[in-house]
């Protein structure tokens, strides 16, 4: 008989948690497992994903922080569909989900913990703790949030590491990379070939400095890539100011934003700020990401704090190499010299933090480095094909859910 699975998650947005469950719950075996999917909040681009899987997607309708209505419309859920396993995903989810189930004793709940969330605060802390003695086990996607929640108290022995799954193909030929840059710098209307800044009293300042200029005018401009919502934990603003030095240290470049959020308008205000509207260009939500990828000569993750960057997997899986900030999870996915570079915190100093972001971007793009960068291509590539596949995540999930059935058994 096939095992019931209820997956619940706050919202179906384009955002990293909510693709990974879409992918878990397409691609587990039919054979084994029915799954069904709760929204908490609201429906997203995804639903239609699921809908065309032939997955029933039951929207609950939260619409404040507090409330029982929503409590008690996701309990009968559970007692109509009577899960096998409950698995959420979010604080949220994680909270009213697995409360609901252990009022309707659901013989398995498994918690999805996608983050760390340095947010939570003591009362946030106090739901998790009380909840976990129930909890069968806690799936994360990476080392840094287990012991992120261990550190607040957490079983540790509950704990499940389970990578992202990302799909992959072989990545595109140093050939097809070039049309694709050519493509997307015409559609954005953009010349083949750069330009430098005319000489300012910036750029005067720069040379009075000795500030040395270590990338080369290619004939094809550098494209760098990032991707993100635009809110302050992904620090974009950071990477307009990296931008910024870049353009006056005369590095031949683009920034290609992708992503929304509610800071939009903040960082379009701060780019134009810094006259920057011809090398930083903000396209806002798209559902052809993977298009872009391969044409990205660099991808930039500045975040503050990550659980594991569906971004970075992507980009990697094309063949494109990543810079990022030196946090838990960009940690397990970047390895420096081998498929990009990590960006130290230099124990909060901004300044320092900033300037080496852009520093290490033009020496990683000088004329000298380009065998290397070659070199990281071939490895991001091999990396994510051999380690963060979607059939070895999914694979995972279903012997985790296996497992616990099985324990349960055992014990009983």
């Amino acid at each position: 008989m096939r095992k019931k699975i209820l997956l619940v998650i706050p919202t179906l947005d384009r955002c990293g948690a909510e693709k990974q469950l879409v992918l878990l719950a397409t691609g587990l075996p039919r054979e084994k497992f029915e799954v069904r999917v709760a929204v908490l909040t609201r429906s997203g681009p995804y639903y239609d994903t699921l809908r065309d899987a032939g997955i029933q997607v039951n929207i609950i309708g939260k619409s404040c922080k507090i409330s029982i209505r929503v409590y008690l419309k996701l309990k009968r859920l559970i007692k109509e569909f009577e899960p096998d396993i409950v698995h959420t995903w979010l604080f949220a989810a994680n909270a009213y989900g697995r409360k609901a189930a252990f009022a309707c004793k659901t013989p398995v709940v498994i918690c999805g913990e996608r983050c760390v969330d340095p947010w939570k605060g003591a009362l946030h802390d106090y739901i998790d703790r009380a909840l976990a003695p129930k909890t069968t086990a806690f799936a994360v996607n990476s080392q840094g949030i287990l012991d992120f929640y261990c550190a607040r108290g957490l079983p540790q022995k509950k704990f499940v590491v389970i990578p992202n799954g990302i799909e992959s193909s072989p990545p595109p030929s140093d050939a097809e990379r070039l049309e694709r840059k050519f493509t997307i710098l015409d559609e954005l209307g953009l010349p083949r070939t750069g330009s430098n800044p005319p000489i300012d009293e910036k750029s005067k300042l720069f040379a009075e400095m000795a500030i040395r200029e270590d990338t080369r005018d290619p004939d094809v401009p550098f494209l760098i890539g990032l991707v993100a919502r635009l809110w302050s934990q992904k620090r974009v603003r950071d990477a307009l100011w990296a931008a910024d030095q870049m353009k006056f240290a005369r590095t031949n470049f683009y920034l290609i934003v992708i992503g929304d959020g509610p800071e939009r308008n903040a960082l379009l205000s701060y780019r134009d700020d810094l006259r920057l509207q011809d090398r930083v260009f903000f396209l806002g939500e798209r559902n052809d990401v993977q298009r872009f990828m391969p044409a990205f000569d660099l991808l930039w993750n500045c975040s503050e704090y990550e659980g594991q960057s569906n971004s970075i997997l992507e980009a990697l899986a094309a063949g494109t190499p990543v810079i990022a900030s030196n946090i838990p999870g960009n940690a397990e996915l970047v390895q420096p010299g081998v498929n990009g570079l990590l960006i130290s915190e230099f124990d909060g100093d901004k300044t320092r933090r900033l300037t080496a972001f852009s520093r290490e971007t033009m020496r990683a793009l000088a004329p000298e480095n380009d065998e290397l960068r070659r070199q990281w291509r071939i490895n991001a590539a091999r990396i994510v094909r051999e380690e963060f596949s979607v059939q070895k995540m999914i694979e995972r999930y279903a012997t985790l859910y296996e497992s616990s059935l099985a324990n349960l058994s055992d014990a009983h």
